[in-house]
């Protein structure tokens, strides 16, 4: 059995165009993440699916909505789990650890969304628990912010958090290089 798991961060409807919350380039980075799935079922790696549900007021993620589904393009298989959480780190108040644990994972494949949100909370939470993480980065997605009235581009928040992961946290590959 692998040492390695992929972990597919809240790649849900929402996130895409038509959704209450889309993300730039969403569908590029669903297709990379459809490549990454490909490869580690392919090598035998766990696929842990991660899908996040917020409170029933929140702008997003309702649970019971169609939004808070997983998107078509990155269905689990039966045999690979969905751990459900109500936090940006995968590993607060879920089972994500003690499931990583029982299959004795030592290195983690992390992608999907949003970058500057659930892959930054998750990777750090990795790294700190002790795993070997890559991030695949153009298989995560992020959006414009705003901060004092300036609107951030999305390309430029998600370099910013790839950059501060590669530097202290994570591998942070393309999907091309990872799957070289």
């Amino acid at each position: 059995m692998s040492s390695t798991a992929l972990i597919v961060v809240d790649i849900q409807n929402d996130y895409f165009p038509g959704g209450k919350w889309p993300l730039v380039g969403a569908d590029a980075a669903a297709d990379n993440a459809v490549k990454v799935i490909e490869a580690a079922r392919d090598a035998g790696d766990l696929i842990v699916f991660i899908r996040h549900e917020s409170g029933a007021d929140a702008p997003f993620f309702t649970p019971g909505s169609d939004g808070a589904r997983l998107h078509p393009k990155v269905l689990n298989l039966e045999n690979e789990p969905v751990v459900l959480k109500h936090f940006p780190n995968s590993f607060r108040e879920t089972g994500l650890q003690a499931l990583l644990e029982d299959k004795d994972i030592e290195d983690l494949v992390i992608i999907g969304s949003m970058s500057h949100m659930c892959i930054d909370a998750t990777t750090r939470a990795a790294a700190d628990l002790g795993y070997k993480v890559k991030v695949i980065h153009d298989a995560c997605a992020s959006r414009d912010l705003e901060f004092e009235g300036s609107v951030v581009p999305a390309a430029h928040v998600h370099a910013a958090f790839m950059s501060a992961l590669g530097f202290a946290y994570a591998e942070v590959l393309s999907t091309k290089t990872y799957l070289a």
